[in-house]
């Protein structure tokens, strides 16, 4: 690696969790990569330290204006014991999109794959070894500067943290029932939808949750202006197979441009099918239901790789996709990026970075 840390090591070692039993995102590794900003310095003083409580300002700039971002990336092992990450220059990539949006410093790419490569190694005996799982790691960005005008933060602090996890949803591959929300909005043209910040999460939260409180397990989001094209499921890209041929909202900067997304596009069009990346409305959707030409739903995305969907509520209406089962197509995208993530099978594209 071109970029080199200082790293002090734990003397406190945690307990490793049963590979077996692993919930996401609720059991965090022995160690974190931290690295200060200010302008005077830029980006300095990259170091791997045990896992711990930042100790912050009460007046920092994110408590107050939400000036952060973040992104979501994993680290798999494979059965001959090598470590592997998943395509993190396109991480890096989108952490400069996102900040560009929110007037935060951009990281060098390289410094970012690095600094993720440097973590991931020490914690390394913390990836899971078992079938669906997988490190996932979180670096993040956070504006630090104590003050309360509304302003540009001057100092930031960039963290990795690393949590060993099983599948983003409990039930795994079975297909999930969505909402189809047309209250609420998740973002809107000059927004922040394209980027990955919490905030974009915690305006969402309201609508999610009235969907679990309605017995589903997701929201799928229409536009803000009109209410009637489809943009995302929850906090995944989504895709419907209808007639053949596959259709997802096309990137106009409401929604986040995945990684798996556009993983999958490729993947897809290798196998020749013909991806229109477009803007259609939910009234296509279930008109396709209703002619028996919608074959499959899927979510994308690094926390679930995918998630089939098996039912859509829309304005009173039900509609029941490939008898509620996960689809062929579904089945086989999931095997193939997994299996490419995990060393199964062989990484044609050039993707995989070892560790």
């Amino acid at each position: 690696m071109k970029n080199q840390f200082k790293i002090t090591l734990t003397t406190s070692p945690k307990q490793k969790p049963d590979p077996k039993n692993l919930t996401f995102g609720k059991v965090f590794t022995d160690h974190m990569f931290v690295m200060d900003y200010d302008n005077e310095n830029g980006w300095h003083d990259g170091r791997i330290v045990p896992y711990a409580p930042l100790e912050l300002d009460p007046a920092s700039i994110v408590f107050h204006y939400g000036q952060e971002m973040f992104e979501g990336l994993k680290a798999y092992k494979t059965k001959e014991g090598r470590v592997q990450l998943f395509r993190p220059d396109m991480n890096a990539k989108r952490t400069n999109n996102t900040n560009r949006r929110m007037c935060m410093p951009e990281i060098d790419e390289e410094l970012f794959v690095d600094a993720v490569k440097a973590v991931v190694d020490v914690d390394k005996d913390w990836i899971p070894e078992g079938k669906d799982t997988s490190l996932y790691i979180r670096p993040f960005m956070i504006g630090t500067e104590p003050k309360l005008g509304v302003a540009v933060s001057n100092t930031f602090k960039f963290i990795i943290i690393l949590s060993p996890v099983g599948p983003y949803y409990e039930h795994g591959l079975a297909p999930t029932r969505i909402y189809v929300e047309n209250e609420y909005i998740r973002s809107a043209m000059g927004g922040t939808g394209f980027a990955k910040i919490g905030g974009n999460y915690a305006a969402a939260m309201i609508a999610e949750k009235k969907a679990h409180d309605m017995g589903f397990d997701q929201v799928l989001w229409l536009d803000a202006k009109e209410k009637k094209y489809v943009e995302e499921i929850g906090t995944s890209n989504a895709f419907f197979k209808i007639d053949g041929e596959i259709y997802t909202s096309s990137l106009i900067g409401t929604i986040l441009p995945g990684i798996t997304r556009a993983s999958m596009i490729e993947v897809m069009k290798d196998w020749g099918y013909k991806v229109n990346e477009t803007r259609f409305t939910i009234e296509d959707v279930f008109k396709a239901g209703e002619e028996g030409k919608l074959e499959e739903v899927f979510a994308t995305g690094t926390a679930a790789v995918i998630s089939p969907v098996g039912e859509l509520f829309w304005e009173g209406k039900t509609l029941v996709i490939n008898n509620n089962e996960i689809g062929e197509l579904s089945q086989r995208l999931y095997d193939e990026l997994y299996g490419i993530q995990t060393g199964e099978r062989e990484d044609t594209h050039g993707w995989i970075v070892p560790v």
